[in-house]
């Protein structure tokens, strides 16, 4: 015993399982991606285990007979080498050098058996049944020798068969399908006593099969005398009849076989011939002396038939008495012994016979598996969820126990649908389809009361940490509930059939009746009545059918839909481990120990998506956002999609007869670590779907079905299989068009799965000729399927491979037929297996090039593509949110960017800019300018090229590398050439002020030198400072007229006059002007809400009638009932049509912003205001009408109101800029002012000669004085560039992108709840934006910036001021050192500080004296400090008036973005790059999520004061149409608006059934203002829903924030 326990410990070290005795091999092991094997490889022993369980996962039968090579040994020398001349003598002992022998396949099996845990153990038994093999009933312990029976691991099989019976002379069928635990069926026991020369197995295997070898014998490839691990064991195999009139047997038959002496396993022999129907023993000789003597001895007196084979007897079959037979094996054929075994066990099985049943072997007292503590534990609570569900009949369990996934899931699913294909008043009618889904979610909520997901959820929560006990759970239930359904279904189907049979015949009998009869006749009312009620009663059944079909899937599903109607209505969480907010997490934890999850219910033919996302969202919580490669199966119905992916990857796909798969379901394969290195994704998520063409639905059902699934499957797969089973025309081209219609909706939509096709069932899969053909003419039917598809897509494609990337060559794959043989008793074909290993390889090799996409990714595209699907077109309503979400975190870089640049540039600008104010004149060139900002041009680039190569999403970005390149670089190109022309503009202005600047200097040095002159001449006799003052005021007065003689002053403009003036000139009448100028309507022509009054009324009222003239065909009629009507409403209807109304919107806007442009561009700030400007403009604005009134599309003649009015309205808006232009000019350049602006100055310098105080600290305070006003500048600009730099990057309204702040804007105007607010962002968004960054800056400056700003100020204040001092050291240092005098210092000092500061001239003439340059120094010091102390001071307002100011640049940084707007709602467009490029040019095209009510615009309906209430996003998901134009007579469908052409085809408006409660309350709340504002009426097909009123300002501001997400 030792020694041969030794030798079983050393076939384990063998084959590396020394340590897996206790450490169990798992079934997560091997459902891992692993290196692919070659079909011929060598294999070490240390490999065998795993190539064993690898081949038999994939259905590989000859996974049994795989060998190692020879360990330690020359391969290329297997034998002794004995020389000899004699070839005839004997040679002894010639073996293999080796002195290892081989291992026993059944050794392997039995070692890898005792290796694995519970649930591997269960998947190679089932694995082991598919393939035909005799499986393991009873094993001993390789140590101890207990005997076990492996009851848990036939759980999971299920056998069918046909009986057949003889019932009245006729032989009747019935099928039969169960778990084989629960099977009752015969049980043949064969074993041997004692030692015999033929194979025992062998001839078992032909009473079972005539070809194939179902238990393992001595003649197997491999096999060998020396195992260690079988002996003992009782294996067990079912012959399943098929019901044909070749079968062994009419009814099923377990045939059991003990290996190895029965003699010596006496402890197995016993127990199987206890149980045994029938006993065959196999012995040498029939020897009363023989040890076998007692044991046939007790077998004769059991009751139980017997069979002896003899081997060293020749005679045929004899019975010695009943029931006991003696057949001999000598010198007989195996053909002819086992076809009279054969008879003689049916005979025997004809006449009552004990059964056998698996689960009866628990009660044998050898050691069962299932009773471990465990396994009995968790089946007891699953007894406790069974008794539940079988207190109800088996067609009422899910209505009763799982009541949320029935009618109330099918109800809400179609009317959710129902919101796409709205009709009438749409947004009455989706806020009814919204209450009703709310209605049926709150039943759900209801309903949710159940004890069985009480029970189910709680025992499942509580296995969170015990993995082992979940595991055991979740078969259970699994088995008991198919157990439950199978006994049944069985009642149910044979109903069916019996049902089906009656309706056959009565259509029968009315066939016959058609033909013997007069058609008349024929259709008797009891014929039809009969045949209606009986296919009723079948139709009922069939239902039963389906409701008697109840799995896990359908327990998932139920937590689904409780998850989704509490999730939906904002529920609480509930308490304890029914918890509703946990189900997600729990799902999560199974999809990850790889379970596969509903993606797409198959009943509803609906997506959860809230349960999806959610389920998703926790999988990356546990995983972390890992990266998949997605892999999807396409093809018609019980092609065997499950069985390949299930032998593919070991999945748990459910597979049976018939159609198996409903809708779509999803599984996670992990690669193993040794093959991520090769990939750059972590995991494989496998989508299964049912097949197409289903049985179930009918016509056109069927195709719409279809269509969706393969387009949902399709655009989910990184790569999709389509398979076609046999070579059938017809199926093969219904598959073909529905899969070619799919893969170009994803190229119209820019999505690149990769497709493989698989054609399984094929013949001769070697045949390359035949295959070549085929594939050829595959192609030939792709293309013209293509063809087909791009008439009904309107798309330009004439081949395949115009839409897809496509290698017939390559990415075809033909698929030997599954079985070998007929089933039931067919073996899986091995060539199957094989094509499914190199489809595998074939897969890998393709999704190494991919990057896959992330959880969170799959996510989105689940979203989208179902939320496309479920409008009717998929095309137009697609949205890629994957794709907007990358473009957005772009948008976001790409402002800072240009944010880094434009910074830039702004430093440069204030450097050039004090340069220039200095005196340096010198035109600013292009060139500098780039010279200047190229440093920080490089970075940015390189910052922009390290984005598109390392972000996450390269490969996405890659579309729009290019443009955003050319982007940035126009972008520089923008403000370099802005700013030259800006501070050339400067330049400009200062030349022509330079003869006014150089008087002023004359000037000022003239009034310093009469300072002094006049307080030399009062120091002796000093008054006091009141008489000081009056004496400095009255020469002042006379030094400034003595000075300026000769100068004229500025002229002061009456602005007023020169505008009624100008309008005058062009023939208006007096009146008029002051009248339409008192009136103040033109201050806002541009947000005017209706223009109707500035047309003639007579106009409209002949347009109206010709227009009823065309409808009615009587024009006088038309007139009578228009002169008749004219009272009532119908008069108010004549009103200038929205379509008008928007033309003369943007007629003003032109002009105006014609008139801003030219009036920019006049020279006021260098020569002053004319009135030639307003007569010019009023001119320009007159032209502007004519040409607006000779368009084709403009029909009416403006009254000359209108005229007044605009041009009122771009005096008003054109108004600011000339004042203060004007006002810059004066300035500038009227000396006077100048002068005066010195005056304090010039006292101060004045006082303090008067009071003997010297020199040079008059001159350090003139120095003072100076710097003060100039650092103030700097000190203001530099603090204006920082501050919006950092609000920029930390106030949320301005950071990332143009989306964030129209969230802000829209906000905003919540908050302030102001009409007049509304109606300006409305008419004027980018003004009003503009507006909003205003006011928010200041009110951040007033608070939030409040503190930061005044460290802004000290710090610049402080670098200011050692700039300062540094110029004052070398000013000092230098004139010193070179003796010079204060002219030299002075020059020294000013040429130190120009760079930073401007600072103007001071006469040297007047300080001659100075001298002592280090006091100097120090009283310019002193002053400095003082200086410094005030401007720490500095308020905040003062930014508002300096040269550069925070409000302003953000303004130009964050409004130089697009500006577009929806052709439907008028909202804006928030892409953040201005000039985008459109989709179909490569870029992205116009989109926003604050679509709104048109209504707000005053769209209304024709001929009607009817406001046009239904949002945009709801209209594309309606049934409706519009007029591209309001003179339109054809329309188009709201479905495909973009087919209307511009400005239509370059928006992205995606059906959105989510509530807008934002601008729903916008509406509700102003709805008065709004009527009144447009002259229009919320009324008849414009009525305000009644929910829209319940929402508050809460909600909207919520729905805000849920939209920009």
């Amino acid at each position: 015993m030792a020694n041969k326990r030794g030798k079983k410990m050393e076939l384990l070290s063998r084959l590396h399982l020394q340590d897996r005795s206790e450490n169990k091999l798992t079934s997560a092991e091997f459902l891992q991606i692993k290196p692919t094997l070659k079909h011929v490889q060598e294999l070490c022993e240390s490999d065998l285990y795993s190539v064993y369980l690898h081949k038999l996962l994939m259905l590989d039968y000859k996974a049994r007979y795989i060998q190692a090579k020879p360990e330690n040994t020359n391969t290329t020398n297997l034998c002794k080498h004995v020389q000899s001349d004699d070839f005839f003598a004997p040679v002894e002992n010639l073996s293999i050098i080796s002195e290892q022998t081989n291992i026993h396949p059944l050794d392997l099996q039995m070692a890898v058996f005792h290796c694995s845990d519970s649930f591997l153990k269960q998947k190679m038994v089932t694995k082991l049944s598919q393939c035909q093999y005799a499986l393991p009933l009873l094993v001993p312990d390789p140590f101890t020798g207990d005997i076990e029976c492996p009851l848990w691991t036939f759980r999971q099989i299920q056998k069918t068969w046909k009986k057949s019976e003889t019932k009245d002379n006729e032989t009747v069928m019935t099928m039969k399908s169960m778990s084989i635990c629960k099977a009752e069926t015969p049980m043949v026991l064969c074993f041997c006593l004692g030692s015999l020369s033929g194979s025992k197995s062998q001839l078992i295997n032909t009473l079972i099969h005539d070809r194939y070898d179902t238990f393992f014998h001595r003649n197997c490839p491999g096999s060998s005398k020396n195992r260690l691990l079988l002996d003992g064991v009782a294996e067990i195999a079912w012959y399943c009849p098929s019901g044909k009139p070749t079968d062994s047997f009419s009814d099923c038959v377990a045939f059991c076989n003990l290996h190895g002496d029965g003699l010596t396993h006496h402890k197995q022999r016993d127990i199987l011939m206890d149980k045994a129907s029938v006993n065959v023993v196999f012995v040498k000789t029939l020897d009363r002396n023989h040890e076998s003597a007692a044991v046939i001895k007790s077998l004769l007196e059991s009751p139980q038939p017997l069979i002896i084979l003899v081997e060293n007897n020749g005679n045929g079959a004899i019975q010695r008495k009943t029931g006991k037979y003696i057949v001999g094996l000598k010198e007989r054929s195996q053909s002819d012994v086992s076809q009279e075994l054969k008879r003689i066990i049916s005979d025997i099985l004809q006449s009552p016979h004990q059964s056998f049943k698996l689960e009866s072997m628990s009660d044998t007292g050898c050691r069962v598996d299932e009773h471990n503590t465990s396994c009995i534990k968790v089946f007891n609570l699953t007894k406790d969820i069974m008794a539940i569900i079988k207190s109800v009949s088996v067609s009422d369990v899910k209505k009763t126990l799982l009541p949320c996934q029935g009618q109330l899931w099918h109800d809400w699913s179609n009317k959710y649908k129902e919101q796409y294909h709205l009709k009438g008043n749409l947004e009455q009618e989706k806020v009814i389809k919204v209450k009703e889904c709310k209605k049926l979610r709150e039943d759900q909520c209801t309903a949710y009361c159940g004890e069985l997901m009480m029970y189910f959820v709680g025992h499942l929560s509580s296995f969170t940490d015990r993995k082992t006990d979940r595991e055991y759970f979740l078969k259970w239930t699994q088995v008991l509930l198919d157990d439950y359904a199978t006994e049944c279904l069985s009642s149910i189907l044979q109903d069916y059939n019996q049902k089906w049979s009656e309706v056959l015949d009565v259509k029968k009998q009315m066939e016959d009746e058609k033909r013997s009869m007069d058609l008349n006749k024929m259709k008797t009312p009891d014929k039809s009545n009969e045949l209606k009620f009986k296919q009723k009663e079948l139709a009922k059944i069939s239902q039963d059918l389906h409701s008697a079909t109840c799995g896990l899937e359908h327990i998932f599903r139920e937590m689904a839909q409780i998850y989704e109607a509490h999730k939906s209505l904002d529920k609480p969480p509930g308490q304890g481990p029914t918890d509703w907010s946990k189900y997600p997490e729990l799902a999560a934890e199974l999809m990850i120990s790889g379970h596969p999850m509903e993606l797409m219910d198959g009943d509803a033919g609906h997506v959860p998506l809230t349960w999806i996302k959610s389920l998703i969202d926790q999988v990356v919580k546990k995983l972390g956002n890992k990266k998949v490669f997605v892999l999807s199966v396409l093809g018609i119905q019980s092609s065997g999609k499950s069985t390949m992916l299930n032998a593919m990857f070991g999945l748990q796909f459910a597979v049976s007869a018939g159609r198996c798969t409903r809708g779509a379901f999803m599984q996670l394969v992990k690669l193993s670590e040794d093959m991520k290195k090769e990939f750059q994704w972590d995991y494989i998520l496998v989508v299964d779907t049912e097949g197409l063409r289903a049985l179930e639905l009918d016509g056109n059902k069927t195709i719409q079905h279809d269509n969706e699934l393969a387009t949902f499957v399709v655009g989910l797969g990184n790569m999709t299989l389509v398979n076609i089973f046999g070579e059938n025309p017809s199926d093969m081209q219904d598959v073909l068009q529905i899969v070619v219609q799919a893969f170009m909706r994803m190229k119209k939509v820019r999505l690149s799965p990769s497709c493989v096709f698989v054609h399984q069932n094929v013949s001769d899969v070697s045949a390359t000729e035949k295959n070549m053909d085929g594939k050829r003419k595959l192609l030939e039917k792709l293309d013209k399927m293509v063809q087909l598809a791009a008439k009904e897509e309107v798309f330009d494609a004439e081949s395949f491979r115009d839409i897809i990337e496509f290698d017939v060559q390559k990415d075809v794959k033909y698929f030997a037929q599954l079985w070998e043989g007929s089933p039931p008793m067919a073996p899986p074909n091995p060539g199957y297996s094989e094509c499914v290993q190199d489809l595998k390889s074939f897969i890998l090799e393709k999704a190494k090039k991919s990057p896959g996409v992330s959880l969170s990714e799959f996510k989105t595209k689940v979203g989208d593509l179902w939320n496309a699907l479920l409008n009717e077109n998929f095309v137009f309503s697609f949205k890629n949110t994957l794709e907007i979400a990358v473009y957005r975190k772009l948008e976001v870089q790409h402002g800072n960017w240009t944010w880094a640049l434009r910074s830039e540039m702004l430093k440069i600008e204030e450097k050039l800019y004090k340069i220039i104010t200095n005196g340096e004149l010198e035109p600013v060139n292009v060139s500098l300018l780039y010279r200047e900002v190229s440093k920080k041009y490089d970075e940015t680039k390189l910052l922009m090229s390290k984005y598109f190569e390392t972000e996450e999403d390269k490969d996405m970005l890659i579309q729009w590398r290019a443009q955003h390149e050319l982007k940035l670089k126009g972008f520089l190109d923008e403000l370099v050439q802005g700013l030259q022309r800006k501070l050339n503009n400067v330049i400009e202005q200062k030349k022509a002020s330079k003869e006014v600047d150089e008087k002023k200097t004359v000037f000022e040095n003239n009034l310093l030198q009469r300072s002094k002159q006049l307080a030399l001449k009062l120091k002796d006799n000093l008054p006091k400072d009141q008489d000081l003052l009056k004496q400095f005021n009255s020469d002042w007065e006379k030094w400034v007229s003595e000075l300026t003689r000769g100068l004229k002053p500025a002229e002061k403009i009456n602005f007023e006059q020169d505008q009624i003036q100008a309008i005058q000139e062009l023939g208006f009448e007096y009146d008029l002007i002051i009248k339409r100028k008192q009136s103040s309507c033109y201050k806002n022509l541009a947000e005017c809400g209706d223009y109707t009054e500035y047309v003639p009324q007579k106009r409209l009222q002949s347009e109206y009638i010709v227009q009823k003239h065309h409808q009615s065909k009587n024009i006088l009629a038309t007139a009578w009932n228009y002169l008749k009507d004219k009272k009532s409403q119908i008069f108010h209807v004549l009103r200038l049509s929205h379509k008008f109304q928007d033309q003369i919107r943007t007629l003003v806007q032109n002009v105006e912003k014609k008139a801003l442009k030219e009036i920019e561009e006049k020279p006021v700030a260098q020569r002053g205001y004319s009135s030639s400007y307003l007569r010019e403009m009023s001119s320009n604005v007159v032209t502007s009408i004519d040409e607006f009134e000779s368009l084709k599309e403009w029909k009416y003649l403006l009254k000359k109101e209108f005229k007044v009015d605009l041009i009122l309205f771009v005096f008003y808006r054109t108004q600011r800029w000339i004042l203060d232009s004007h006002s810059q000019f004066i300035n500038n350049n009227d000396v006077r002012t100048y002068l005066e602006s010195k005056k304090d100055e010039y006292y101060s310098v004045f006082r303090s000669f008067c009071k003997g105080i010297s020199s040079a600290v008059v001159l350090a305070e003139l120095i003072c004085e100076k710097l003060k006003s100039s650092m103030t500048e700097a000190v203001c600009n530099q603090t204006a560039i920082d501050i919006a730099g950092d609000m920029r990057c930390n106030v949320p309204a301005f950071k990332e992108n143009r989306l964030k702040l129209e969230k802000h804007v829209l906000k905003s105007l919540a908050e302030k709840r102001k009409f007049n607010r509304y109606e300006k962002y409305i008419r004027r968004p980018k003004t009003y934006t503009e507006t909003f960054i205003t006011e928010e800056v200041e009110n951040l400056l007033r608070t939030k910036y409040k503190d930061k700003c005044n460290s802004f100020y000290k710090q610049k204040i402080s670098n200011i001021q050692t700039q300062v001092l540094h110029a004052l050291h070398e000013a000092s240092e230098t004139t010193k050192g070179n003796r010079g005098d204060i002219n030299m210092w002075l020059k020294e000092f000013t040429g130190s500080i120009k760079g930073e500061l401007t600072f103007g001239t001071i006469d040297p003439q007047s300080f001659t004296d100075v001298n002592n340059f280090d006091f100097l120094k120090e009283e310019i010091e002193k002053g400095l400090n003082s200086i410094s102390a005030d401007l720490s001071h500095l308020s905040v307002g003062k930014l508002k008036n300096s040269r550069l100011r925070p409000d302003q640049i953000l303004i130009d940084q964050l409004c130089d973005c697009c500006w577009e707007t929806c052709p439907f709602c008028h909202a804006v467009c928030t892409n953040t790059i201005k000039d985008h490029k459109s989709a179909e040019d490569g870029g992205i095209d116009h989109s926003t999520p604050f679509h709104r009510s048109p209504s707000v615009n005053g769209v209304h309906y024709r001929d009607s004061v009817e406001m046009s209430l239904p949002f945009c996003t709801t209209e594309v998901a309606g049934d409706g149409s519009f007029y591209p134009d309001s003179s339109s007579d054809s329309s188009v469908p709201f479905k495909q608006y973009c087919t209307a052409g511009p400005p239509f085809d370059t928006w992205s408006i995606s059906p959105d059934l989510y509530q807008m409660c934002y601008w729903q309350w916008v509406v509700c709340t102003f709805h008065k203002e709004i009527e009144k504002h447009y002259n229009l009426k919320y009324e008849g097909l414009g009525k305000i829903p009644d929910g829209w009123g319940k929402v508050t300002d809460k909600q909207a501001l919520k729905n805000l924030e849920e939209m920009y997400k």
